[in-house]
């Protein structure tokens, strides 16, 4: 496996990295740091990918392990009021529909870590089972997190 083909998947999935540091960093620097880490560990990891799972998915869990662990080594989570847009959600829409993504994203950051994984692959279309396999739990676990998370989410979009 070269290098070609490890920027070739990175450049075709890198909105998964973007969206997933947008979740969980607080500030600009904080996500360039962390968009850096995932690229490392996706770097040192990408000899052990075997093709099992689809590149995106693998990525995911490279993303959300070196994510969850640089959060472990801070030991803080600070929630911020907005984000900045991430660029290939802001593009072609609506003003209206630009603040609706923004809800959600604020709705979305305040659940727990392991919460905002599993929301994020279900929003990307992940199936229970690829959600599953990444986060290491059962489907059925899954499909009773997932509905709290859209009961939570729905609650908190009401206000």
């Amino acid at each position: 496996m070269s290098e070609t083909e490890f920027l070739e998947a990175v450049k075709n999935n890198q909105g998964i990295i973007y969206k997933l540091v947008g979740l969980y960093a607080t500030d600009g620097e904080e996500r360039k740091d962390l968009y850096q880490e995932v690229l490392l560990q996706a770097w040192r990891s990408w000899s052990s990918f075997r093709g099992d799972a689809k590149f995106s998915t693998w990525l995911y869990r490279i993303c959300l392990n070196t994510i969850l662990t640089q959060k472990r080594k801070v030991n803080r989570i600070d929630y911020l009021d907005s984000l900045e847009p991430v660029a290939h959600l802001a593009t072609d829409t609506t003003q209206h529909k630009k603040e609706e993504i923004d809800r959600l994203r604020n709705a979305i950051r305040t659940l727990p870590e392991t919460d905002r994984a599993l929301i994020s692959m279900h929003l990307d279309g992940y199936e229970n089972a690829e959600i599953a396999d990444v986060l290491g739990i059962t489907v059925n676990h899954v499909a009773v997190k997932l509905h709290r998370c859209k009961q939570q989410l729905a609650n908190l979009l009401k206000q």
